[in-house]
């Protein structure tokens, strides 16, 4: 039997579920996830494996109306992605009619001969008579391939989502081992659930005024230990004293929150030496950005 595989891009406005689908497809966290939107900052590779099947999934940066080099140097990366794939998911949300993502992502699919796909997400939240004119609005818009309701949340729908999309596939390599499940690094990985738990816990702007780099891990095996040393970088001397918090409180309740996630992920016990500096203007300050691997 041939061995099938291909890419598959995941695009959608900011806040649309396309972390959480990916992860729901891959089996385990490999993407961080907040009910904040333009959480996601990189792309993002999971990697679904059977016998004789590999789908690589990309989830990108949601796409939204850019203000500074981060959030455009985040959209070039996702449009990025309409050129690079075998197979296009179109992600919007069930109950939200338009976003300012949607005019975008419908200009650049123009032309596009790549299959695409429409999933429309989290519609355990509404009717099924929502659907309907939701369906015919977007199918006015492009000639998707197939349209599939789903809710990432619940896996509604996402094995006949993997369904389709093996049968969309063509005879191909493996491209990474089979058990590999995402090309992340160690220290990536650490960075975003650190910056996950940034989210989960500051408030308005902040987390978008931060990046997270780690400086170093010592992995102490032979004591079921992993020790951290990461950085919170802020824009300003008054957020770093809202990042540390009334007597380190906020900082403290950050580091704790990620290194109980990290226990969880890696199986081993964490020690984590969380700090936060100052780096200014970091988000419009383009060598800073691509130092920060954005």
């Amino acid at each position: 039997m041939n061995f099938l595989s291909g890419y598959i891009g995941i695009i959608g406005p900011p806040n649309v579920g396309k972390s959480t689908l990916l992860n729901r497809i891959v089996g385990r966290k490999v993407a961080i996830v907040s009910p904040k939107p333009q959480t996601t900052r990189n792309r993002i590779i999971g990697v679904y494996n059977e016998a004789s099947v590999q789908m690589v999934f990309l989830d990108t940066p949601g796409i939204h109306a850019t203000r500074t080099p981060l959030h455009k140097s985040m959209v070039a990366s996702a449009i990025a992605a309409f050129h690079e794939v075998d197979i296009l998911l179109v992600m919007v949300e069930a109950g939200l009619r338009e976003h300012s993502g949607i005019p975008p992502i419908f200009k650049n699919l123009k032309g596009i001969k790549t299959p695409c796909v429409l999933l429309i997400n989290k519609v355990d939240k509404v009717s099924k008579e929502m659907l309907l004119p939701i369906i015919a609005d977007y199918g006015s818009r492009h000639p998707f391939s197939a349209v599939i309701p789903i809710s990432a949340l619940t896996g509604d729908g996402i094995d006949r989502l993997v369904d389709d999309l093996r049968s969309r596939l063509r005879p191909g390599p493996r491209f990474f081992p089979e058990d590999m499940d995402t090309d992340q690094s160690e220290s990536f990985l650490i960075s975003e659930v650190i910056r996950e738990k940034i989210y989960l816990h500051m408030r308005q702007e902040l987390p978008y005024a931060s990046a997270v780099t780690v400086d170093e891990i010592q992995d102490m095996a032979h004591r079921n230990l992993m020790a951290i040393s990461a950085r919170i970088h802020v824009e300003s001397a008054s957020q770093k004293g809202m990042f540390i918090g009334r007597g380190g409180k906020m900082i403290q309740m950050i580091g704790r929150s990620a290194r109980l996630e990290l226990e969880r992920l890696f199986g081993v016990q964490i020690y984590m030496d969380l700090s936060v500096r100052v780096e200014k203007n970091w988000t419009k300050d383009t060598r800073a950005l691509s130092r920060f691997g954005y």
